[in-house]
C-alpha cells in the first residue's frame, strides 16, 4: 500500500506545480484576445488587455485601439504585469526553497507574503478593465467578458490559495520534513 503523506517527496512539489499552472493561466490571459467578445452574432467587439477591436457588420476587416492610449489602460496593463514578473519570480524562490534541504522553510512564509503581493496586483488589475472599459469604449451590440478574462481570475484564485499555503506551510515542517517520531499508545492486558 502506497501512502503518500506530507513527507511524501512528490507531494512536496505540489505547491511550485499549482504556481506554474498558475504562471500558465497568467500568460493565457496575458496573451489571450478575448477579455472581451460579442455575446451573439454578429461578431463586431473583441478586446483583450492591449487593445479594443472593432468590425462593422458588412466589413469583416478588424479595426483595433490600443488601450495603451488611456491612462487606465496602462495602469490595468502595468499592474496585471507587475503581479505576473513577481509571480514567476515567487515560481523560481518556490523551487529552490523545494530543492535546496537547508532553505526549505527559511523563507517559505516570504514566498507566501510576496504571493499576496501578487494576488493584490492581479485584481487591482482585473478591476480595473472592466469598469474603466465599459465607461470609455463604445459597446457595440450585447458583450461579455470572455475567456482570456476568466483565466486571469483563475490565476488569481491559484496565487491567492497557493499564498494562504505557503503561509501555514511552516506551521507543519517537521510533518513535511518527517522527523516527528511516531507515537505508541500501549494498553496493558
Amino acid at each position: 500500500m502506497v501512502v503518500c503523506g506530507l513527507a511524501c517527496w512528490r507531494c512536496r512539489w505540489l505547491l511550485p506545480l499549482l504556481l506554474g499552472l498558475a504562471i500558465i493561466m497568467g500568460i493565457i490571459a496575458l496573451a489571450g484576445r478575448g477579455w472581451l467578445e460579442s455575446e451573439s452574432e454578429p461578431y463586431v467587439h473583441q478586446a483583450s488587455l492591449w487593445d479594443s477591436c472593432t468590425r462593422s457588420e458588412e466589413d469583416l476587416n478588424w479595426s483595433c485601439e490600443s488601450l495603451m492610449d488611456y491612462g487606465w489602460g496602462r495602469a490595468a496593463a502595468a499592474t496585471y504585469l507587475v503581479g505576473f514578473v513577481i509571480l514567476v519570480i515567487c515560481f523560481a524562490l518556490a523551487v529552490i526553497a523545494f530543492s535546496i534541504e537547508i532553505l526549505r522553510f527559511n523563507f517559505v512564509r516570504g514566498i507566501g507574503g510576496l504571493l499576496f503581493v501578487v494576488a493584490a496586483f492581479q485584481i487591482i488589475g482585473l478591476v480595473i478593465y472592466p469598469v474603466k472599459f465599459a465607461e470609455e469604449i463604445p459597446l457595440m451590440g450585447d458583450n461579455m467578458f470572455s475567456w482570456a478574462y476568466g483565466f486571469g481570475w483563475a490565476s488569481t484564485v491559484v496565487v491567492i490559495g497557493c499564498a494562504f499555503f505557503f503561509c501555514c506551510l511552516p506551521n507543519w515542517e517537521d510533518e513535511v520534513l518527517g522527523n516527528i517520531k511516531p507515537t505508541y499508545y500501549y494498553s496493558s492486558p
